[in-house]
């Protein structure tokens, strides 16, 4: 079939390489337009824009499918459409290009969590399950019969940015399984069933740690927020990250907010047992292991400041 693909981070990246490797004819690879990062705010491209470029396929940058963007995709004479997390929606004209539509490859088992960050809604949630479905793209918001879906466990410490890179690769398989199949007439779409939930992209907010809820809730809101927007607390006011931790269920009480050293352990008090800190980022410092952060605090006692007294 010939395709046109819209993706835009990491995590499209494996879908994108394979369909590059498949049968089908990729005709053009839609991502956004390049963004500023890092200190220096440099315009870069997005990662599906540079593994297309090695590809050696064609690149569409457009933050908005306009309507220049849907004639030049109804130019190419296109079969299929295929997105995977591009970061904007895909409205008429554009919808109804493709001979069969467009398919989406979405993280979650839906209609559970639709939306832009299912897995790290998941995450802070505490669900143990995740699925990669793929469905068929309409005007509603992930709402499209339901092509595929897999399930798949989540590990008790898996965070955000690790489970989303597993599924990236395991959904890379789904997808194209997916597309065998409806270039086949083999599968046959089923209409989404049960309750759903909106997975609201993150905020910066999103990753400031209540540590007067109990340790399950601190930590599942760690993993959702990891690597992006970032988990914090605050200390003295300022943002204080933390960048990697552990379940610290058998460690002594600690009271909320209350740091301590105990068995080569930094901890940080919850609501119930506490949590194990093992690479912070102090205001205005670089990324430290733990334990030497706290060295550095030469012993004195240290809280975080609770959310309530902000």
């Amino acid at each position: 079939m010939r395709i046109v693909f819209a993706g835009t981070p990491a995590a499209a990246v494996p879908s994108l390489q394979a369909l590059a490797l498949s049968h089908h004819s990729l005709c053009a690879v839609i991502t956004r337009e390049d963004a500023p990062q890092g200190r220096k705010r440099t315009l870069t491209p997005s990662p599906v824009a540079l593994r297309a470029t090695e590809l050696g396929l064609p690149v569409i940058k457009a933050n908005r499918l306009n309507a220049e963007v849907a004639a030049h995709i109804a130019s190419l004479d296109v079969d299929l459409g295929v997105i995977v997390a591009y970061g904007g929606l895909v409205r008429e004209p554009l919808l109804s290009t493709p001979r069969a539509g467009w398919i989406n490859l979405h993280f979650s088992a839906l209609p559970l969590w639709r939306g832009a960050a299912p897995v790290q809604r998941a995450l802070i949630n505490g669900d143990t399950t995740i699925d990669t479905t793929v469905f068929q793209l309409t005007r509603g918001l992930d709402a499209g019969d339901i092509w595929s879906a897999s399930t798949t466990p989540i590990s008790d410490d898996e965070t955000a940015g690790e489970l989303l890179a597993r599924l990236a690769l395991s959904g890379a398989e789904d997808l194209i399984a997916a597309v065998a199949g409806i270039e086949s007439h083999a599968l046959e779409p089923r209409p989404q069933t049960g309750s759903s939930r909106y997975a609201e992209k993150l905020t910066l907010a999103d990753g400031h740690l209540d540590l007067r809820e109990p340790a399950e809730s601190v930590f599942n809101r760690f993993r959702g927020v990891t690597p992006e927007p970032g988990a914090y607390v605050t200390v003295n006011g300022e943002r204080f990250k933390i960048l990697a931790a552990a379940r610290g269920d058998d460690a002594p009480p600690l009271s909320p907010g209350t740091f301590a050293l105990v068995n080569r352990e930094v901890l940080v008090g919850t609501g119930t047992s506490p949590i194990v800190l093992t690479r912070v980022q102090p205001p205005g410092k670089a990324a430290m292991n733990a334990e030497d952060w706290w060295r550095g605090q030469r012993q004195q006692e240290l809280s975080a400041d609770l959310k309530e007294n902000e």
